[in-house]
């Protein structure tokens, strides 16, 4: 015959070692990219629940106020002279120190 049988390979041995560049990537990527993101949210978090009346803010849509108004899920926020819109607290980008609006 001018054909040769073709037989399968033997399967490779399968230990730690075989794994280890998966482990070391998930690894890297939790301590790079995972952990951050939970922290900074876990900030964003806390900085929602402390807002009060009074505090100047800023939305995520650029619109920069002062809180009139807290409730559970919005906060009512004076963006000029007797006009005031309501926006979800999650809407909330970031507190500004106080005296920053009249500086703008």
């Amino acid at each position: 015959m001018f054909i040769s049988n073709a037989y399968a390979a033997a399967a490779p041995a399968t230990d730690f070692t075989s794994f280890l560049p998966l482990i070391i990537i998930f690894v890297l990527f939790f301590f790079m990219i995972i952990r951050p993101q939970m922290k900074q949210a876990k900030e964003h978090r806390n900085m929602i629940a402390a807002v009060e009346k009074g505090d100047e803010v800023v939305t995520s849509g650029g619109i920069v106020g002062k809180i009139t108004k807290v409730t559970d899920n919005f906060v009512t926020i004076e963006i000029a002279p007797n006009t005031e819109i309501a926006v979800q607290k999650q809407a909330l980008q970031n507190v500004l120190p106080k005296g920053t609006i009249k500086s703008i």
